[in-house]
């Protein structure tokens, strides 16, 4: 039954008997596609932005490595001088 419904709809849809209803479908489509082009632009954007957060957020993770090393080096040393001063 929702098969024929659909063809009857679509059939419906795409008969130009009102030459107006041709022309504010075409306003429609152009209407939606501006909108999906611009959907696509947004995507592709963020997607760019997200490349370069996670690059960003892979070198921070690398530097505090980088930083908790040091620090942790400095603490082995500290701790080796305090064993060596006099009481």
């Amino acid at each position: 039954m929702s098969g024929s419904t659909c063809r009857t709809v679509c059939y419906f849809l795409t008969q130009q008997k009102n030459p107006l209803y041709s022309v504010r479908m075409e306003a429609e489509f152009n209407a939606l596609e501006s909108k999906v082009s611009q959907f696509v632009q947004v995507c592709e954007r963020l997607r760019e932005e997200n490349l370069e957060l996670r690059q960003q957020l892979a070198s921070a993770q690398s530097d505090a490595r980088r930083l908790s090393e040091k620090i942790e080096g400095a603490k082995v040393k500290l701790e080796s001088l305090l064993v060596r001063l006099p009481e």
